[in-house]
């Protein structure tokens, strides 16, 4: 126990230091505090409409899946599995290559860490901020509020044991994969033939709370956990990988003058997982979607709308896929090559629309395919999608530059980064969710403002440019 304690303390300490490290003690300390002020003012304005706490709640519950599942795909970003869950940052959960610690303990202290971590730094916030609307609603339902917590962080945990468990199978060759994938599969067809799948989830704690419904819900998440540290082989290597010159010939396919497109794409192609780790984001996003649309239509008994709801949510591919575009760049390395930072930026917008846009509009077919939907409502609904993705491609430039993925615990440019997207998401999502009929003058309203967004966006991104381009160079 006492192993375990100092593997998990020192975990901790480790992760905090890393993130002040990287954004500044104090920007990051007040993070917390930035995310339960965003959440609160959305709970507040949702207390103006129709919308109910039961509704709130179920999409905490959906977003907490969808965190658990992008902290447990990290796995994915490099097919060494585990061996790359962090790449070089986080060297207690490699300490077992010399110390004498097996790697399965480290990586359930890793585990069980992230659980705390984020569950006080992310989940703890979010249902604070619902306090407010609880109040409005029901005074007596602020007594519900440490349920929520502790059913979105076993959520979060419940989300992070499936890809847990995948990366796990992964080490274990084709076998291994075809078991995940007929599992999968069976929870498919399950939930395709009515089951209420939703019934072994932590959500259904929270719905209806008692021993049953607590031992049914957290019993997947420890199962899939074990699954994940005892499938794990940590004797597989990843082989020697190599590739051929092919820069030259896809250059020539594209007509990219400068090579940096081809070099975008091809940095993301030759990365382990390649691209299919854009359609795994989209996927997920995809399912979360799903979850979200049919969990407010059965807690609200309103019917969104297939299109828009699909339409807007879908957009938020925009962010992952410019961040996959992006892990692979240091903007200084831009400076000893004989081509403009304007380029870059170019080059990774050019890569952004081949990659992003067909992957949420694809996706968005599915949807529209498998549910059905109004055809006005698909149509407004693709517009809003390629408006909203352009409107975040334009905002991350605008914040990020070239280094997405270092910005998400700034908590001055997430300030900015979530009030922008809230502005223009929240209002989309209302209308689709809980507007019904909509009518066609709203119709035309959201396809306009779709337009807007997206003129907007690449607006943002053409006077951002300019400026990166000025501080690369000071």
């Amino acid at each position: 126990m006492s192993l375990h304690w100092t593997l998990f303390r020192g975990m901790l300490a480790e992760e905090w230091r890393l993130h002040t490290e990287l954004f500044g003690g104090r920007r990051f300390a007040v993070f917390p505090l930035l995310v339960t002020a965003l959440a609160a003012g959305t709970a507040w304005f949702l207390s103006l409409t129709e919308v109910t706490v039961a509704t709130v709640a179920a999409g905490l519950h959906g977003l907490a899946f969808a965190f658990g599942l992008h902290t447990g795909s990290i796995g994915f970003v490099g097919r060494d599995a585990m061996e790359n869950l962090l790449g070089d940052i986080t060297m207690l959960v490699f300490s077992g290559r010399t110390l004498p610690v097996s790697r399965r303990t480290l990586l359930s202290v890793f585990l069980v860490k992230d659980i705390v971590y984020y569950g006080v730094l992310f989940l703890l916030p979010l249902t604070v901020a619902v306090a407010p609307l609880a109040y409005a609603r029901d005074p007596a339902l602020l007594a519900r509020l440490p349920l929520l917590w502790a059913t979105t962080t076993a959520t979060f945990l419940f989300g992070a044991a499936v890809t847990f468990a995948f990366v796990g199978l992964s080490t274990r060759g084709l076998p291994g994969r075809v078991v995940g994938l007929l599992a999968a599969a069976a929870v498919g067809l399950a939930w395709a033939a009515g089951v209420d799948v939703g019934g072994a989830t932590p959500y259904a704690l929270y719905a209806d709370p008692s021993l049953a419904t607590a031992a049914i819900a957290v019993a997947p998440s420890v199962a899939l956990a074990i699954v994940g540290l005892y499938a794990y082989d940590p004797s597989v290597r990843s082989g020697v990988r190599t590739t051929d010159a092919a820069f030259g010939r896809w250059r020539r396919r594209l007509g990219d003058d400068t090579g940096l497109w081809t070099k975008s794409l091809l940095d993301l192609h030759r990365s382990s997982g390649g691209i299919w780790k854009v359609l795994f984001s989209g996927g997920v996003l995809f399912a979360v979607s799903a979850a979200l649309i049919f969990l407010t239509e059965s807690v609200t008994g309103v019917e969104p709308s297939i299109g828009l709801s699909f339409g807007a949510i879908l957009g938020l591919t925009a962010f992952t896929t410019y961040n996959w575009l992006t892990q692979f760049d240091d903007p200084d390395d831009y400076l000893i090559y004989p081509v403009g930072v304007a380029d870059a930026f170019a080059a990774k917008f050019r890569a952004f629309l081949v990659l992003a846009v067909p992957n949420g509009l694809a996706y968005f077919a599915l949807a529209v395919v498998w549910f059905g939907a109004d055809p006005a409502h698909v149509a407004v609904g693709a517009v809003l999608l390629v408006g909203i993705e352009l409107y975040l491609f334009g905002l991350t430039v605008a914040l990020a530059g070239l280094q997405p993925n270092e910005f998400l615990f700034d908590s001055v440019l997430f300030a900015a980064f979530g009030a922008a997207v809230a502005a223009a998401l929240v209002p989309v999502l209302i209308v689709s969710l809980v507007v019904t009929p909509v009518s066609t003058t709203l119709l035309g309203a959201l396809a306009a403002a779709a337009l807007l967004l997206g003129a907007v966006g690449v607006a943002v991104y053409r006077r951002a440019v300019p400026r990166w381009e000025r501080r690369l160079l000071a």
